[in-house]
């Protein structure tokens, strides 16, 4: 076989492997790798003990979660219907425009790691506009398809399950 014959069969095998796809040699990232990233609130279903299914937040909750690298995350969810104030002065709120905020929101922040093996992780919250869940450690199985994660709070802060899901921010 010629020099020009083997130079041009090296160059097509060449050009042949730079074709592959992407996933023939490339390893799926870890949860861990995956769950970091912001993601807005798509859905916040709970299911009491007795086993009614509410809209947490309401149809259209507003929400974001955030996990950096570094092991942080903080969530916020709320609804997107919370009244407005009346004074204009968040400090002069009535009873029952703090209830509504009070009952229509959730904020916490902390930080979290990754279990690979049982698909969870565990947030350490160190501040949570629910006071009884600042300091406690709190495991959710999640899982993740796409730009899609869910997760599921066994012990959600207003009772029952919740299953809620997020779309990741590009």
């Amino acid at each position: 076989m010629s020099r020009r014959n083997i130079f041009g069969l090296s160059l097509i095998a060449a050009l042949g492997l730079t074709v592959l796809p992407e996933t023939s040699g490339a390893q799926q990232k870890s949860l861990k790798e995956q769950i970091v990233g912001t993601w807005m609130q798509v859905s916040n279903t709970n299911t009491a003990t007795n086993g009614t299914k509410t809209d947490l937040f309401g149809p259209n909750p507003k929400g974001i979660l955030t996990f950096e690298s570094n092991g942080r995350f903080s969530q916020i969810g709320m609804r997107s219907d919370l009244p407005k104030f009346g004074t204009n002065n968040r400090a002069t709120g009535t009873a029952d425009e703090n209830k509504a905020v009070v009952q229509g929101s959730i904020a916490y922040f902390g930080t979290y790691s990754v279990n690979e093996a049982d698909k969870s992780y565990t947030v350490q919250v160190e501040g949570s506009t629910f006071p009884n869940w600042t300091g406690t450690a709190q495991k959710r199985a999640f899982s993740i398809s796409g730009d899609e994660l869910t997760f599921i709070n066994a012990a959600g802060s207003s009772g029952g399950t919740n299953e809620v899901k997020w779309k990741r921010v590009k």
